[in-house]
């Protein structure tokens, strides 16, 4: 014997392009942050405004401005009395005729005078000769230059590193690039400086220089004249000290409420991220875990419903999303069990009767079978009809558009259209609606004609034949009620819900087996809950209690 070894099977080979298939337990593609993703673009958001005003401290251009505007009319005053002293000291005391500036009685007023001042004065021959420099010393050695030395460093690391941080900034600020820069040659002459000529022409004129450093240096030069003739110019000059100073005192308490405003900021944003940010990412999580969760109601939806904001309407949304999922897969589930089941029956049936069949020789009896085999197959038929139609009915329902249907009109022509094509013996058809009031609803047309057909097939299966089925709609506050009642022996007790369940039938004594699917009430139903609206069912009693038939109640939202 033989012996036969099933070759192994290649593997298959993905196809180019072809998206790779994900398991239950697959990673998520998502990447979980710490920092979720809404926070930064909330940060940024919040923070510009701030930043924006942080980077403004920097350009206080009208409070220095005015700070050196008071410094200038404050030089020019002092450079006026000055220049005034110089110019009558050119004046001979015998003669009373001008005279040259002598340098040396200059150098000495010039000390005398400025000595109390930060001004450095230097004073200007007519022909631009540098006579005298409070800065210059002229001493049995020679010249001493005078340099001023900055102020003893009292503060701390911290806070000098600010300055210096600070100072480095402001040097670098458009406005300081823009200011002419300021150079002293060796041998000073009026030339080298551009107020100096002005002054010698009879004008003053103020400047604003920065040095190498970015600082200040303002100066004014007065002329110095006797009778209108100029006999000299003098100019005043020091480092903005105190300008910068005050400026860098101004932006340094706006700085410290910056700071105290951006730390409150980052807090409010962070607080805000997290009451946005944390519950979508946790909705998020959630939402994912349940997609991939293997038992259901194992993972839940986190509830913000108590919020009453946006995360709140989504958390419910959710929430009531997972819950109609969840009752569509169980509806799902018990539908394709109750088919299953329903379909076993006419199997069962078939089968017996086709293994009987091959062994009766009775032509009767094989006749018998054969009706039997052919009934099952008619209601196998009917069966997968109606089941096809019910399942598909969720799809043709969300893909349909609702438009005005006037109910009314539509029972009118249901009734015209059953009066043509009934049999005689069949139940006689009355409409009873109310033509004064609006009986329109939205919805599907197609969908609800066939819910009043079913209503009345049912009506008319358990009608006597003489009897009267009775159609009724009326305007019922925010709805349109349509009334279905017939003659029949009515609805067993306890079963006024029941009936309305998938493969339910209760059908006359004197009607064939399976001539129905018992899927007609139920789809029905499912039609009119689409429709937002309700669907019962209860019995017609006399005053004697005694049942005269069934009543069918549908409401639908009016339009």
């Amino acid at each position: 014997m033989a012996l036969e070894v099933e070759p192994r099977l290649k593997p298959r080979q993905a196809s180019v392009g072809a998206p790779k298939a994900r398991g239950l337990l697959a990673e998520p593609r998502r990447r979980r942050r710490r920092l979720s993703g809404l926070s930064l673009p909330i940060l940024a958001v919040n923070l510009s405004a701030v930043f924006i005003l942080g980077v403004g401290l920097f350009y206080l251009d009208d409070y220095e401005k005015g700070l050196v505007v008071a410094d200038i009319e404050g030089m020019r005053a002092q450079g006026e009395i000055v220049a005034a002293a110089l110019g009558e000291i050119a004046v001979d005391k015998d003669t009373g005729e001008l005279q040259r500036l002598d340098p040396k009685l200059t150098r000495q007023l010039i000390s005398r005078l400025v000595d109390r001042t930060r001004a450095r004065a230097r004073l200007f021959s007519v022909d631009g000769e540098l006579l005298a420099d409070s800065r210059m010393l002229r001493g049995p050695g020679g010249v001493v230059q005078i340099m001023e030395l900055p102020p003893p460093r009292s503060d701390s690391a911290v806070r000098q590193a600010a300055f210096d941080i600070y100072d480095w900034v402001i040097g670098r600020l458009p406005r300081r690039q823009r200011l002419a820069q300021y150079f002293e040659a060796a041998n000073q002459r009026a030339d080298d400086y551009e107020e100096v000529g002005r002054a010698l022409q009879g004008e003053t004129k103020g400047m604003v220089r920065a040095d190498d450093s970015g600082a200040l240096i303002i100066s004014v030069a007065v002329p110095v004249q006797r009778y209108r003739q100029v006999l000299g110019a003098l100019m005043l000059s020091h480092v903005g000290t105190e300008v910068d100073r005050a400026a860098r005192n101004v932006r340094f308490d706006i700085l410290k409420v910056f700071g105290i405003v951006f730390a409150i900021t980052v807090l409010a944003s962070l607080y805000l991220a997290g009451t946005i940010a944390r519950p979508m990412r946790r909705l998020a999580i959630a939402a994912d875990q349940v997609r991939r969760g293997h038992g259901r109601h194992k993972h839940q939806i986190p509830d913000f419903s108590k919020r009453s904001d946006e995360i709140g309407d989504l958390s419910a949304a959710l929430r009531d999303m997972t819950e109609a999922l969840e009752s569509r897969m169980d509806a799902i589930e018990h539908f394709a069990a109750d088919v299953a089941h329903e379909i076993k029956n006419p199997l069962s049936s078939m089968r017996s009767a086709i293994e009987t069949v091959a062994r009766v020789e009775d032509p009767e009896q094989q006749r018998r079978l054969l009706a039997i085999i052919q009934d099952d197959v008619q209601r196998l038929d009917r069966l997968i009809s109606d089941i096809s139609d019910a399942s598909r009915l969720d799809a043709e329902l969300s893909r349909a558009e609702a438009a005005p249907i006037d109910i009314g009109r539509m029972l009118s022509a249901l009734v015209e259209v059953q009066d043509a094509t009934a049999d005689k013996g069949t139940p006689r058809l009355t409409l009873d609606a109310a033509n004064q009031q609006s009986l329109d609803v939205l919805g599907v047309e197609g969908r609800l004609v066939q819910v009043f057909r079913n209503l009345i097939s049912n009506a008319i299966t358990f009608s006597p034949a003489d009897g009267t089925i009775t159609l009724s709609a009326e305007r019922d506050g925010r709805f349109v009620k349509v009334e279905v009642r017939d003659e029949g022996p009515g609805i067993p007790q306890g079963k006024y819900e029941a009936i309305f369940d998938r493969f339910y039938s209760e059908r006359p004594a004197n009607e064939k087996f399976g001539m129905h699917s018992g899927l007609g009430l139920s789809i029905s139903k499912q039609i009119v809950d689409a429709h937002d609206g309700t669907i019962t069912a209860d019995n017609r009693c006399d005053e004697s209690g005694k049942v005269i038939g069934a009543r069918f109640v549908v409401r639908l939202p009016a339009d």
